[in-house]
């Protein structure tokens, strides 16, 4: 299936890896890249330019295919080395960056001028327009649906989408919600090129996670994240848990009074605990509406090869049936 993602980053399908803390290692991204889709780095979880390379040369070892890095811009007091991370990506050859929360205009040159392709997530119309006037070549559109964080607007895709597709001249994906094969005829329908999964990709055989967390993900039903810190306009949707129930209690509690250290201890640093130890109720972690549509834990290749072959079917006998 070519379309204008598959051939502006080089790869089979239209199918990209979103960046996730403490998942998005290189096993995850060789494995998706290998398959045919775009398989992404987690560049904060690495934290340094140093790791971040070895990591990079180790995916780089598993796959002859493109891979992607993503850079978060997070509020922080003490910031990442975020120009020595953008130089290790550069040195490394890698082809495609995806940017994530805030303005990435200040790294674009650095980028640009070493001719890697620029994919921003934004979580609206009006930030899809500003990526677009900064120079971004796509944007990865976020509905209210995903996993992390998806901005204050509450938009779903089926509006988020077509909006996007009235608004935008640079191609984009549809993220949030994405699961399987309806999702991407569905969201290509829509005006996307392709789509971006996250908590999908977590429940995968590959995906260098504790088992604990991928039999989570498919025991939960699409009633099972909640959304959380929305008093400091840093909303998260994340699976639900104790910790999580109990930093909701707090947040309805406290109120307007609510600040980010009344609830760090149920949100700083617990992604190790949970990913890598298996701790699910350690703290909150990021996780899609979607969870609702995962009932089976399958190697990569199997569920993109799955994606395509039944998205051919949806699209030749389903809908030309139709018509």
């Amino acid at each position: 299936m070519k379309t204008k993602i598959t051939e502006m980053f080089g790869i089979e399908h239209p199918i990209i890896q979103g960046g996730m803390h403490y998942v998005g290692f290189a096993e995850l991204a060789a494995a998706v890249s290998n398959a045919g889709g775009l398989g992404i780095i987690t560049g904060l979880t690495q934290g340094t330019p140093e790791k971040l390379a070895n990591e990079i040369a180790r995916c780089q070892d598993m796959t002859d295919k493109p891979i992607g890095v993503n850079i978060t811009f997070l509020p922080t007091l003490n910031a990442p080395d975020y120009p020595g991370l953008f130089q290790t990506i550069i040195d490394a050859g890698v082809t495609v960056v995806e940017t994530a929360g805030n303005n990435p205009a200040e790294y674009l040159p650095m980028l640009k001028d070493a001719g890697i392709k620029v994919i921003h997530k934004c979580t609206s119309v009006r930030h899809s327009l500003k990526a677009q006037s900064i120079g971004c070549d796509a944007v990865s559109v976020d509905g209210f649906e995903c996993g992390g964080h998806p901005g204050e607007d509450d938009i779903p895709n089926f509006i988020l989408l077509p909006r996007a597709a009235d608004e935008l001249e640079i191609p984009f994906v549809a993220s949030g919600g994405m699961a399987d094969a309806r999702s991407l005829v569905a969201a290509m329908a829509m005006g996307a090129e392709g789509m971006n999964m996250g908590t999908r990709f977590i429940a995968t055989q590959e995906a260098p996670v504790h088992e604990n967390v991928k039999h989570a993900i498919v025991a939960a039903s699409e009633l099972d994240t909640r959304l959380v810190m929305r008093p400091l306009r840093n909303t998260e949707r994340v699976m639900t848990n104790a910790a999580v129930e109990r930093l909701l209690e707090k947040e309805a509690k406290l109120g307007k009074d609510l600040k980010f250290e009344d609830i760090i201890e149920e949100v700083a640093g617990v992604y190790p605990k949970i990913m890598q130890t298996g701790d699910m109720d350690a703290g909150a972690w990021s996780c899609g509406m979607v969870a609702g549509l995962i009932n089976d834990i399958p190697t990569v290749a199997e569920l993109i090869n799955r994606i395509m072959t039944e998205a051919d079917s949806i699209i030749k006998q389903r809908l030309q049936s139709m018509a």
